[in-house]
């Protein structure tokens, strides 16, 4: 549905993004995650065929952005951040006003508006000025506009950015509502959202995508150590820490605190494979020892996050242009010895039909030579009879 290949928006100097790649499937909700200034909003303008890339190709629903603009930009709905409305307009004039941009038959307009404001619960306030409107409300309108016509691709910057918890829940269902008949791309500071809502989470650090994969892959990443917090009620004989020597993956057993009835909690860390805790229950009831509680921490999106990008080495624009300039050379490079190589294999090419031609001339002589020799031999072995029967 969507691939960005090999794309590089450059303004002066500056790269706001630098050689990125990634693909959008058909009826994916997609999340972009990045900090202030990773590029995010610039790819996304990209591929509405808002901005135009300095280097790359980007392809949607099988047109190039820039070479069929009209045919992708009909594909596409978008929601740009900050609700940007007409104060003047009521909600049904914003929506036909997007509908009349987006050249939707006039016979067909009608039932688009209608269609747009109920799924985006707006029908109820269709009349109401856009400026007296909550926060929440806004944002509906403005993804109303994006909808309205039903293109195949919907592309939300901070659609939830805002908003209270209850006006974030409500669009988050709304923009899963979605997925049955759009491909989303939605972008945005929250995680737990974007975990919540999303299939496939693009990560994107200063210019560049640091990762693309589904939500629990990342998250499962995030960690080479299981964490397990088990509260237990020991024995004289034995505490629980005796179980290290019982488990090889687990690396580490910490006393965190003794609780009011006497219990005990401890922290285990192990080795991320596979699951230990049934082994530990076993071997606790084995030594009359009562797990009460046992808790395995999970790993989250924002801890992935963290991880991708801590760290990373941050190089100037000197640097990068720098890269930028060898990275050019060596395409060029590859590119000459390609053609070097095409070059090579035709030569061969030639010189291989040539030896075949040659072969197939010698075997022709050959041919006609015998067959010379056969023509000669028969003609003497006539003119032999022909003596024979003369002399009798």
């Amino acid at each position: 549905m969507i691939e960005v290949k090999n794309v590089t928006k450059k303004y002066g100097d500056f790269y706001a993004v630098r050689n990125i790649n990634f693909e959008i499937k058909e009826g994916e909700i997609v999340g972009f995650l990045g900090r202030n200034g990773a590029g995010k909003s610039t790819t996304m303008n990209m591929i509405t065929g808002f901005i135009e890339p300095t280097s790359g190709q980007i392809m949607v629903a099988g047109y190039d952005v820039f070479k069929k603009p009209q045919k992708v930009k009909a594909q596409i709905g978008y929601m740009p951040e900050g609700t940007p409305l007409y104060s003047d307009l009521t909600v049904k004039e914003f929506v036909s006003y997007m509908a009349d941009l987006k050249m939707i038959p006039r016979k067909e307009k009608k039932e688009a508006v209608e269609k747009a404001l109920k799924s985006t619960g707006l029908d109820k306030v269709q009349n109401n000025l856009t400026k007296i409107l909550s926060r929440g409300y806004k944002q509906r309108v403005s993804m109303a506009g994006a909808i309205v016509g039903d293109p195949k691709i919907l592309i939300l910057d901070e659609p939830t950015v805002g908003l209270d918890p209850k006006q974030v829940i409500e669009i988050r269902e709304l923009i899963q509502s979605f997925r049955k008949n759009h491909t989303v791309i939605l972008s945005s500071h929250i995680l737990s959202e974007i975990s919540q809502i999303c299939q496939k989470v693009v990560i994107i650090d200063k210019g560049e995508i640091v990762a693309v994969d589904t939500p629990e892959n990342l998250e499962k990443m995030s960690s080479k150590d299981q964490v397990i917090n088990i509260v237990v009620e020991e024995t004289n004989e034995k505490q629980l820490p005796f179980i290290k020597e019982e488990i090889s993956e687990i690396k580490e057993i910490s006393f965190v605190a003794e609780k009011e009835d006497g219990s005990k909690e401890y922290k285990v860390v192990a080795e991320n494979g596979h699951d230990i805790r049934k082994e530990i229950s076993v071997i606790c009831a084995k030594s009359n020892m009562i797990v009460l509680e046992m808790k395995q921490e999970e790993n989250s999106l924002e801890d992935a996050f963290v991880n991708l990008i801590e760290g990373r080495v941050e190089y100037s624009q000197k640097e990068i242009k720098k890269m930028q300039y060898q990275k050019e050379i060596n395409e060029l490079r590859e590119e000459q010895q390609a053609k070097k190589e095409r070059k090579e294999a035709k030569k061969q090419e030639k010189l291989a039909q040539k030896a075949e031609k040659q072969k197939k001339s010698i075997e022709n002589n050959e041919k006609m030579n015998k067959n010379e020799e056969k023509k000669d031999e028969t003609e003497l072995d006539k003119s032999k009879n022909t003596d024979k029967g003369g002399n009798e």
